[in-house]
């Protein structure tokens, strides 16, 4: 989480150097972003939403970019589709990327993300209205 005065220096030099701003969108919901993360993400979509007016800047290198891990039993079609609104919202040209995810560390006993599902997301992105979508970790997938 940034201060509204670094956040817009690191606008400021990402605009400069051809460099992205990207922000790891872990779910909308403040419920369950706080049991992903232990805090809330208030100030998370208030950053991102102050960088998105920079957005249409650029146009050769998108300036920001937006992903979030499918983690099985938290992250659901309804997180993924609050997440997608909110960034079509803003500006449907932002690229957003949805993550498989891989059972390591404190959530080793959850399983992989299924092909069915990241399929799913990915429809629902797309009817929110958001135009770059993707799928990363493509392999992960069962």
């Amino acid at each position: 989480m940034f201060s509204k005065n670094f956040l817009k220096k690191a606008v400021e030099l990402a605009l400069e150097s051809g460099g992205i701003v990207k922000f790891d969108l872990k779910a909308f919901s403040k419920e369950v972003h706080f049991a992903l993360t232990g805090y809330g993400n208030e100030i998370i979509l208030e950053n991102f939403a102050e960088v998105a007016q920079y957005f249409n800047q650029r146009n050769e290198v998108p300036l920001l970019t937006a992903s979030t891990l499918l983690v099985p039993g938290y992250v659901d079609e309804k997180e993924v589709e609050g997440i997608a609104k909110f960034i079509a919202s803003l500006n449907p040209e932002i690229p957003y990327r949805l993550l498989a995810f891989y059972p390591h560390f404190y959530m080793k006993d959850l399983p992989l993300t299924s092909k069915v599902f990241a399929l799913r997301c990915i429809e629902i992105v797309k009817n929110a209205g958001l135009k770059k979508v993707s799928i990363g970790n493509i392999h992960l997938l069962t």
